[in-house]
């Protein structure tokens, strides 16, 4: 019988514990917006990215659930129900609110849930999650590229859901709702970065043993 290695896992980030980038979140950003992560089981199960996590980790003010149908989460439908939120789902689309442009009503505290799966994935969750598809939408325009370098995206312009939120971030500072300082923005995407770094490191590492026959070190730099 084979012997795997079974690899010590961080219980924060969800990566294993030799890839570890919790210390890379110097300190969580302070936001007057509440974010809920909605991550699906089959993001949770995945080892190699865990972008949802590390968004969680980076933000005070958030929260992380795990789901699809979240018709009757308890929690979810707490927030939901709570008269200090407006509550919003970060999705695109035709109707949404453009925050490039459009700036949220400010008379209540915003409330902003964020689906981390894939595209097909998100589909599902909101079509099953009742208490969410009625929810009014949020977007926003970029013509950045993703850094997720080892992963191919859908289309040139989808983001991660770390980079997804660092660009809502953005534009909440721009209307005043958030006062978060760019150095705090920008060390807020430095876990995915230095995962990233990791990865193309791992990948790179494997290609030269492979053509050398001697072993080569993978760390987080």
């Amino acid at each position: 019988m084979q012997d795997f290695e079974v690899r010590e896992k961080c219980y924060k980030c969800y990566r294993p514990k030799c890839s570890c980038v919790c210390k890379y979140t110097i300190k969580p950003i302070k936001t007057n917006t509440k974010f809920v992560i909605l991550m699906h089981p089959k993001e949770f199960s995945k080892t190699k990215n865990g972008t949802g996590h590390m968004t969680n980790n980076s933000i005070e003010n958030c929260e992380l659930h795990i789901g699809v149908d979240f018709t009757n989460h308890k929690r979810v439908n707490e927030l939901l129900n709570d008269e200090e939120y407006e509550a919003y789902v970060l999705y695109p689309g035709d109707e949404t609110i453009k925050l490039n442009t459009q700036k949220l009503p400010t008379f209540k505290k915003s409330l902003i849930f964020i689906i981390d799966s894939t595209w097909p994935c998100s589909k599902k969750i909101l079509r099953l999650s009742s208490n969410l598809s009625k929810l009014k939408k949020v977007s926003f325009e970029h013509d950045k590229s993703s850094q997720f370098k080892i992963k191919t995206q859908p289309n040139q312009y989808c983001l991660s859901t770390i980079e997804s939120t660092l660009c809502v971030l953005e534009q909440l500072n721009k209307h005043k709702i958030e006062n978060i300082d760019k150095t705090s923005l920008d060390n807020f995407i430095n876990p995915f970065t230095q995962m990233v770094d990791y990865q193309i490191n791992y990948i790179s590492s494997e290609v030269m043993e492979v053509r050398y026959k001697k072993p080569f070190k993978k760390f987080i730099k």
